[in-house]
């Protein structure tokens, strides 16, 4: 289904402010997908992920990417996929970055980390000083693995207590934050209120310390919009985010200070806009910023934006609003 045909639905762009339509002066983050390979196959993913998806971003765009970072002064590297640790890339992307003086986060599903050819990510990530994102949609086994798959809460412990030997969570350069995806067709709770009950579970339960919690809206798109429509829930879930809508989350929409790389190089607003196959306006590369200026542009919209709106708001960085 077309989301932009949901009757009683305004189009995304006629309900945002007109000045909240285009990009700021000064991008921050640059986004790189750099694999849609995935050990996972999470029922939330709008970007269907899996151990199938054959994307991977060569180490030649990496290049690109680098350059146009220290040409335009973005100030955050943000890495994502699938599962990163998965392009072979990787450790000299990282390595490089550190080298540059790049502050750079991988968003990793911890998960990977156990296979034995990626168990010296660890110290890879702490040598280079990442930041590390990893998705725990939930502090308990049985809701975590109803998203992620069976045994993955327990892995991703596993690995949660690794990073705290490192230093993750308790050094100041060695940032561990984790992420809340709600289990349904709902929007999630308070974030303050979320981080509050994920530290004093993980610390009692566990003896895991992290930074920083986000709660991010999961987007109707990929598996989750699949889930919506098997579910009879699509239409109900965007009344639910359309009527949720918050004017002030409009003005911190992440694509207004990021841009995102696809594996291919081809250029976005968002990481949700890559898997609406909405690419920015003109098609450009990353590639083709080594030449030609970034400038202030209007944002590519779709009704899969009312998921960054509703109620707090939602960006990579968890609530806007």
């Amino acid at each position: 289904m077309n989301l932009n045909d949901i009757q009683g639905i305004k189009p995304f762009k006629d309900t945002i402010p007109e000045e909240c339509q285009f990009t700021l002066p000064q991008l921050t983050t640059l986004q790189m997908n750099i694999t849609y390979r995935c050990n996972l196959a999470c029922k939330h993913c709008h970007l269907e992920c899996g151990a199938d998806r054959q994307e991977m971003m060569s180490q030649e765009t990496m290049e690109d990417c680098l350059a146009v970072f220290t040409k335009y002064g973005f100030s955050t590297l943000d890495i994502t996929g699938g599962a990163p640790e998965l392009n072979p890339h990787l450790p000299w992307l990282l390595q490089k970055a550190h080298q540059l003086g790049i502050h750079a986060m991988v968003r990793s599903n911890l998960t990977v980390l156990k296979k034995t050819e990626y168990q010296s990510y660890p110290k890879l990530y702490a040598d280079n000083k990442i930041e590390i994102i990893t998705s725990l949609p939930f502090y308990t086994a049985k809701d975590n693995d109803r998203q992620r798959g069976e045994g993955v809460f327990n892995d991703c412990i596993e690995l949660l207590q690794k990073l705290n030997e490192l230093g993750y969570g308790k050094n100041d350069d060695l940032k561990l934050n984790l992420v809340y995806n709600p289990g349904g067709a709902f929007l999630p709770p308070p974030q303050e209120t979320l981080a509050k009950e994920y530290h004093q579970r993980l610390k009692e339960q566990y003896g895991i310390v992290f930074n920083d919690l986000y709660a991010i809206t999961n987007n109707p798109l990929g598996r989750f919009a699949a889930f919506l429509e098997r579910s009879n829930n699509l239409n109900g879930y965007m009344q639910r985010l359309y009527n949720a809508f918050n004017p002030a989350a409009a003005y911190n929409m992440m694509c207004r200070s990021q841009l995102s790389v696809g594996c291919d190089g081809l250029l976005y607003d968002c990481d949700f806009n890559q898997a609406a196959h909405l690419p920015i306006e003109g098609n450009l590369t990353i590639h083709d910023l080594l030449t030609q200026p970034i400038k202030i542009r209007q944002i590519s919209f779709a009704n899969h934006c009312y998921a960054c709106t509703a109620g707090s708001g939602s960006s990579c960085g968890g609530a806007t609003a």
